[in-house]
């Protein structure tokens, strides 16, 4: 409410004036519910995926024009399926709200944190590089590891990094940190993988203060493996 508006407000008898301040408060309570509602993933509480595209976007124009670095993790728990089979939707929404709490715990406020749908989340880290947020993420990684109630289920999580080369749009960072996600699944589950320039993919860690990268991620020769079980035959 505006200060020459409560001023008028305050010169009107008592009755009238309630009656009024509560026309205020409802309706500044109706503004912050449509707010929430068109921003928000109702389970959560996190952004949802269309308001975090439009932030996405604006970032993605300042990194375009040089003023900043921007990097883009994609994360989601490992056999989060389980969870649903044994112990039903409603304990599974919990510990979607539970992890959801950890990720903004362990971002800056300028760091914007929304779910994608189902298990999957995703970070946008503007005026951040690779390697600070490869810290980040081993940090919030680590961070999920020793949450009591995540460990309680034995839950972990795999993740995909990757930061904002020239040329990029929306749609190519989000390919990307994908691909580093499925590299991630698909080498083990329960760890991260980097994706930078040149599409050079490791795996990395954030160990004594340090990021210590792991492994180069190869993919698999299927043809080779069956050559070989067929000569062991």
């Amino acid at each position: 409410m505006k200060k020459e508006d409560k001023n008028n407000i305050d010169i009107l008898h008592p009755k009238f004036r309630n009656q009024i301040e509560d026309v205020f408060k409802n309706v500044n309570s109706s503004i912050s519910m449509l707010y929430d509602s068109a921003t928000k993933d109702v389970k959560t509480g996190v952004y949802n995926y269309n308001f975090f595209n439009n932030l996405f976007n604006i970032e993605m124009e300042k990194a375009k024009r040089g003023l900043q670095k921007l990097s883009l993790f994609v994360l989601d728990i490992d056999h989060f399926k389980k969870i649903n089979d044994n112990y039903g939707h409603v304990q599974a929404d919990k510990l979607l709200v539970n992890l959801a709490q950890i990720l903004e715990k362990n971002v800056r406020k300028s760091d914007i944190v929304a779910r994608f749908g189902g298990e999957e989340f995703v970070i946008l880290l503007p005026e951040t590089e690779i390697e600070r947020a490869k810290e980040v993420t081993s940090r919030i990684k680590k961070e999920i590891t020793e949450d009591n109630i995540m460990k309680k289920h034995s839950l972990t999580i795999s993740g995909g990094l990757t930061e904002f080369i020239k040329g990029d749009n929306a749609e190519k960072m989000i390919k990307r940190a994908d691909k580093a996600l499925y590299d991630a699944k698909n080498s083990g589950r329960n760890r991260l993988v980097a994706i930078g320039l040149k599409e050079k993919k490791e795996e990395f860690e954030f160990i004594e203060g340090k990021i210590k990268g792991i492994k180069k991620i190869k993919k698999i020769n299927k043809k080779k493996i069956l050559r070989e079980l067929k000569e062991i035959i």
